[in-house]
C-alpha cells in the first residue's frame, strides 16, 4: 500500500471536479447536473473507478463531482489525460452561472 510518509498510507486516489454554481438561478446547477448526466457511464467506465460521488452544497454553491480510483489503476488514468474530465470541464465553463470551474487530486483512505 503506497505511503505519503510514515503511518499515512492510502488505498485510494480521487480526481476532483468542482465549480459553484449560482444561488440565485438554481439553472446553473441543473446544467451542471445535466452535463454529469451525460458523461457518467463513461467515467463510471474507466478501469480502477471504485466510485463516483456528487456533493452539492445549497449554502455555499459548491458542485463537485469526485472520481475515486485504486491507488494502482490512477497513473494511466493520469496519462489518459482524466478523460472526459476536459470535455466535461468545457460544457460546465459554458453553463451561464457557473463559476470557479478546478480540478484537484488527493488520497483516500477508509479509516
Amino acid at each position: 500500500m503506497p505511503e505519503i510518509t510514515e503511518g499515512v498510507s492510502f488505498d485510494t486516489i480521487a480526481r476532483e471536479w468542482r465549480c459553484k454554481w449560482s444561488l440565485e438561478d438554481k439553472a446553473s446547477l441543473a446544467g451542471a447536473q445535466k452535463e454529469l448526466d451525460a458523461i457518467l457511464a463513461q467515467t463510471k467506465a474507466v478501469p480502477g473507478v471504485k466510485n463516483v460521488q456528487r456533493v452539492v452544497c445549497g449554502e455555499c454553491g459548491d458542485f463537485k463531482v469526485i472520481v475515486a480510483l485504486d491507488a494502482a489503476s490512477f497513473g494511466e488514468w493520469e496519462k489518459a489525460g482524466f478523460a472526459p474530465e476536459a470535455a466535461f470541464l468545457e460544457k460546465l465553463k459554458a453553463i451561464k452561472g457557473l463559476q470557479r470551474v478546478e480540478t484537484q487530486t488527493y488520497t483516500l483512505m477508509t479509516m
